[in-house]
């Protein structure tokens, strides 16, 4: 770049001061990072789901009231219907009460068909038909507890009990599953529903939701209406919703995440801004003898004011670009989530919203010193100094 050591010079003139506003802007662009990571977190996925699958509950709770097992086959009769699958929250924990994740029993078959985003080798796969106390667990949370292929996995479930009163139950690890896409769930632990129910003490032949596959996303509210009319007007009265929004239910539940974290977002930007003109401005302040000396020799008004605002993006780039960086980095290095949420990413969509608030910082931080720097009179300048 042809102006590129003015620019430089420019931003090495107070190497302090621009260090720690290269700072400010790093850490701001990592936390930003990271409640990005957050959002989609405790929106479980939701962007990532697909728009061909349902979930069927109880009308009135889902984790206090189940349903018939034997409602499976009449679902995939109703026309719109595809494919069914179904599971039960088991609550399992593992050796401490706060390694608690996603245990589910499910129909190792169907439920891999419906949730086509969970990738098993073919043999591991056989290895768990073949295997009623097997099980398979996602990626992220075989490598948190360090398992391997074959590894006994005892766990304790607060709510199901097995009929001689234990409440202890161990698997054989025997697949390992991956995501087909970034951001799908691999930290779930599935284990059979048949094995599940023969030794359970309570609830046999209940299951606690069902997943369907539909034909044609479109069709949702019609399919969803036939399903819940399957069932009205019985013990069994069911609630049909599209899986995003049912997810995007259960993560409300919890409170408006996005606008919480957005609050905190604008507060940690606006304060950037300030920071980053206060820098810009000090700095067009102490080199007006400088700018005045570019006008002599042939500079232009609009060459000064380009100047001044690409130093103002440079350094938001610079600050702002390993900020992002060193957010995917760590972020893809360690995953803190526990208990029931599933995906802990940056996704590649906030990653280019990050790249265009780098951009509206400089060029916002820049835009007020680069006026005032355009507007100077050499004249004025002089007797300034």
């Amino acid at each position: 770049m042809k102006y590129g050591p003015l620019i430089w010079g420019g931003l090495r003139r107070k190497r302090f001061r621009t260090a720690f506003t290269l700072l400010s802007i790093l850490i701001a662009f990592v936390l930003y990072g990271y409640l990005s990571a957050i959002d989609t977190a405790f929106s479980l996925g939701v962007a990532v789901r697909g728009d061909d699958r349902m979930v069927i509950r109880h009308k009135f709770s889902m984790f206090t009231m189940l349903l018939p097992e034997s409602h499976g086959p009449r679902i995939a009769q109703i026309p719109g219907v595809k494919d069914v699958a179904h599971g039960t929250f088991f609550a399992g924990v593992y050796q401490d009460s706060r390694n608690l994740f996603p245990s589910l029993p499910v129909d190792p078959e169907s439920y891999l068909r419906v949730a086509s985003e969970f990738v098993l080798p073919e043999e591991q796969k056989r290895a768990w038909l073949a295997n009623r106390v097997g099980a398979v667990a996602g990626r992220a949370l075989v490598d948190k507890y360090g398992w391997k292929i074959g590894d006994r996995i005892p766990l304790r479930s607060p709510i199901w009990r097995k009929a001689d009163g234990s409440g202890a139950w161990e698997f054989e690890l025997v697949g390992i599953y991956d995501g087909a896409y970034d951001g799908a769930d691999t930290n779930q632990f599935l284990f059979r529903y048949d094995y599940f129910d023969e030794a359970r003490a309570t609830g046999k032949g209940l299951v606690g939701w069902y997943l369907v596959r539909i034909h044609k996303p479109a069709e949702a509210a019609q399919v969803g209406q036939r399903i819940d009319a399957e069932f009205a007007n019985s013990f069994w009265e069911t609630k049909t919703s599209p899986e995003k929004a049912f997810v995007r239910g259960v993560a409300n539940q919890i409170g408006n995440i996005g606008v919480i974290l957005g609050g905190i977002l604008a507060a940690v930007f606006f304060t950037m801004l300030l920071v980053t003109a206060n820098t810009m401005m000090q700095s067009v302040r102490e080199r007006v003898a400088e700018l005045a000396v570019l006008k002599t020799v042939g500079f232009t008004n609009g060459l000064v004011l380009r100047l001044v605002l690409a130093e103002s993006v440079a350094l938001a780039a610079l600050g702002g670009g390993v900020g992002l960086a060193l957010a995917w980095w760590a972020i893809r290095q360690y995953n803190p989530i526990t208990g029931l949420i599933p995906s802990f990413f940056f996704p590649p969509r906030d990653v280019l919203i990050g790249v265009g608030y780098i951009a509206a910082l400089g060029l916002t931080a820049g835009l007020l010193p680069a006026v005032q720097a355009m507007r100077l009179r050499v004249v004025d300048a002089m007797r300034r100094v």
